[in-house]
């Protein structure tokens, strides 16, 4: 007999009691980043700039160019008590604009279809005790003038692991069969503490700012609907916010909160709980009012021309010591590359094994970090250039074994350049059947709703859109399969 497949996923230590793995406001199930997928995206610009409007967001003229409306609904758990979380349930899907209409699906069967006397962003289905009756993946969808949305993210509702440990499963055929091999073990363990949520902005950990600007900070925490919290050093930053997904929140900081720049982090905790997260990786911004002489950029070797592999030095120099600098890269936007504080007036911005994902137009900052806290205006640009193909990503599955009908089948690409698009194609069709835009050099693409159909081999590749456009190999195929099929 073949052993059976045992999901699960490793958890970290908390300190929470096991018993209760379903925290209240607190999401349950796969979840997954948004993915441009073919037939599942409105572009419908007018509308969500007047909804981001309602959260204190604008879109400036490189966000409209960029953003894709996605009405997907968010499909979350909440328990009525931290003690007993299993004892009562309830499922609240919420959607992207207000509807009156609400509909639950249960391992792909319609469980409850609302029709509301007036439109909502959400609403709660009760559950109850989670029985053998209430097990299993559930979905849920909301109404658009022309109809539904697509599918939300999948939700399993489970029985609770009481105990940290290895575990596995078997099976038998007849009552006095033989069990079979056991199945691959999936390790659960306590947490000591909650995880960290990440901080960014536009997607970046770093930026160099004009003085008097205001910035939007992105934080995202691992649960859905949870307090959070901006910090500078040991300081909490009051200042505006805003969400559009349960586990995130935007934070609005004006020219005023930002002050001198800085290094900034956020955490979270639960609605009735005082323990707050561990703070976040911190985003580091700099402040410059270009009073100060430009440093200069230049490079070793001397030849802007160097052959894939090669060490390359960037040197900023600037007219005295005790700077902090920053390499910035140029592409369709300026991002920090690397920040650093030499003891002396030059600072050394090493790329090492270039290829031509480091071809880029490269310039350099410096900030005073003392008082009056000067900053000087940009370097005068270095066109670096390296020959080769682009390399090919690599895709590898988010699971293993076959995948069981109504799950999600997640695949990660992963590529070297950050800020491209990335797609994922069936083997003999063209067109990719999901797309994600990703600040970072990989992305998480996901066939929804697995079933018989979507049995096959997937491959991927990434988009580079400016300054001169290209298109990737695709990567090395993965295999899908389908228990059952």
């Amino acid at each position: 007999m073949l052993p059976p497949l045992l999901e699960g996923q490793m958890i970290g230590k908390r300190s929470m009691p096991l018993a209760a793995p379903l925290l209240p406001s607190a999401s349950c199930g796969l979840y997954h980043p948004r993915q441009y997928q073919a037939g599942g995206r409105l572009a419908i610009m007018s509308t969500l700039g007047a909804f981001l409007m309602l959260w204190g967001l604008s879109l400036g003229p490189a966000t409209e160019a960029a953003v894709v409306f996605d009405p997907q609904p968010d499909l979350w758990a909440e328990a009525e008590s931290l003690l007993k979380p299993w004892a009562g349930l309830t499922l609240v899907c919420q959607a992207r604009l207000k509807t009156p209409d609400f509909e639950l699906l249960k391992d792909g069967v319609t469980q409850e279809l609302v029709h509301l006397d007036l439109p909502a962003m959400e609403h709660r289905f009760p559950l109850g005790a989670v029985t053998s009756d209430t097990q299993g993946l559930y979905r849920c969808r909301s109404g658009l003038e022309s109809g539904w949305t697509q599918l939300s993210n999948l939700l399993e509702v489970t029985g609770a692991v009481l105990h940290p440990g290895n575990y596995s499963c078997s099976y038998r055929t007849h009552e006095a069969g033989a069990p079979s091999e056991p199945s691959a073990t999936v390790t659960v363990e306590e947490l000591e503490a909650p995880l960290p949520p990440t901080l960014s902005f536009q997607g970046q950990s770093a930026a160099v700012l004009h003085r008097g600007a205001g910035v939007t900070l992105l934080c995202v925490a691992p649960l859905r609907g949870v307090l959070f919290q901006l910090r500078q050093g040991e300081k909490e930053l009051l200042v505006p916010r805003g969400s559009t997904s349960p586990d995130r929140v935007f934070f609005q900081v004006n020219s005023v909160a930002l002050g001198n720049g800085g290094l900034y982090t956020c955490r979270y905790r639960l609605h009735g709980e005082q323990i707050w997260s561990p703070d976040s990786a911190p985003v580091e911004l700099l402040l410059s009012d270009e009073t100060l002489p430009a440093p200069e950029l230049s490079a070793e070797p001397a030849m802007l021309h160097p052959a894939p592999g090669a060490l390359v030095q960037l040197r900023c120099r600037a007219p005295r010591a005790g700077l902090r600098f920053a390499l910035m890269r140029e592409d369709a936007k300026r991002r920090v590359y690397r920040i650093l504080s030499p003891a002396g007036t030059e600072a050394t911005f090493e790329l090492r094994d270039v290829s031509v994902v480091d071809s880029a137009n490269y310039s350099c900052v410096y900030v005073d970090t003392a008082p009056p806290f000067e900053g000087s205006a940009p370097s005068a640009h270095l066109e670096l250039r390296v020959d080769g193909t682009h390399p090919r990503p690599q895709l590898r599955p988010l699971w293993s074994g076959a995948v069981v009908p109504g799950r999600d089948a997640i695949l990660r690409c992963e590529g070297q350049l950050p800020e491209v698009t990335f797609e994922l194609l069936r083997a003999g069709e063209e067109e990719p059947i999901a797309r994600l835009w990703s600040s970072h050099p990989s992305a998480d693409l996901v066939v929804t709703y697995v079933g018989p159909k979507h049995v096959g081999n997937y491959s991927c590749r990434y988009r580079w859109w400016s300054p001169k456009p290209f298109v990737s190999e695709l990567s090395n195929p993965v295999e899908l399969q389908v228990a059952g099929s």
